[in-house]
């Protein structure tokens, strides 16, 4: 069987970035920066007022990885669930093209799923997402077999919403033999993951990658990033806190470093 760097586990996306006003927000509801769930009728309604010319992309967090890794040449595969429509074909095509492996989609009965990126003056994006076929993904389609001959497994944080799901592609990537890295994804996620979230990153989870507002609702702490990449190794053995411009901490066994930003 064909071996493979890493395989990214997600919904594989197609993404529709859009600039906006600050007052297009107040449309989209939420707080500013963040990332919330919507229908496909209000995915509809906020695309139709956009007057600004769309940016489309196949993305998904995870699948923003595996297209980085593939490029700096990572032998890569992607497991998620797609639609039954154009959107599809685009994303698969483009992740063919990117000489990304495709064997390890899964394929759905609704359309694929959409995430708009509201972009505003001050570059922040908030996103909603419509998860479309790929939130039908279910455990019982999930076995070791779908990780097999893969070194890495890399789960996007979004998963965290079906928490069964998530365990079991925890347990079918652990008994696989992956290692495993987990991108918290969002403040959202992580509120909602609390009750689960510890335990998957002591029991499961070799690099945890987060922000430096995902670290904070995790940790309760409100300032020093350096305490919060300390407490989020404590439960696993690499922690990651992204702190854009300023560069990156990062938490392992020789203690922090600070890796400066790319210029």
């Amino acid at each position: 069987m064909q071996s493979f760097d890493l395989i990214g586990v997600g919904a594989p996306i197609v993404d529709s970035l859009a600039r906006v006003p600050d007052s297009f927000l107040d449309k989209a509801g939420g707080a500013k920066g963040g990332m919330e769930l919507i229908d496909s009728e209000t995915m509809s309604a906020l695309m139709g007022g956009i007057n600004s010319a769309l940016v489309e992309a196949p993305g998904g967090s995870a699948g923003n990885t595996v297209q980085a890794a593939s490029r700096l040449g990572l032998r890569s595969t992607f497991l998620g669930k797609l639609g039954n429509n154009k959107d599809a074909d685009f994303y698969r095509d483009n992740f063919r093209k990117m000489g990304v492996d495709v064997s390890r989609f899964k394929t759905g009965g609704l359309p694929n799923a959409r995430c708009l990126s509201l972009v505003t003056p001050d570059s922040q994006r908030t996103m909603r997402t419509d998860l479309g076929a790929s939130k039908t993904l279910s455990p019982d389609e999930i076995t070791e077999a779908d990780f097999a001959g893969c070194r890495h497994a890399h789960l996007e944080g979004y998963l965290l919403f079906n928490k069964e799901l998530t365990l079991q592609l925890l347990r079918s990537a652990t008994k696989a033999g992956c290692t495993i890295s987990l991108d918290l994804g969002s403040f959202e996620v992580v509120r909602a993951s609390r009750d689960i979230l510890e335990e998957i990153l002591r029991g499961y989870v070799t690099v945890v990658f987060s922000n430096e507002d995902e670290a904070a609702a995790f940790t309760g702490l409100k300032d020093g990033y350096e305490a919060m990449a300390n407490r989020l190794g404590t439960l696993c053995p690499v922690s990651v806190v992204k702190l854009g411009k300023e560069g990156a901490l990062v938490h392992d066994k020789s203690g922090l470093t600070w890796i400066d930003p790319v210029t």
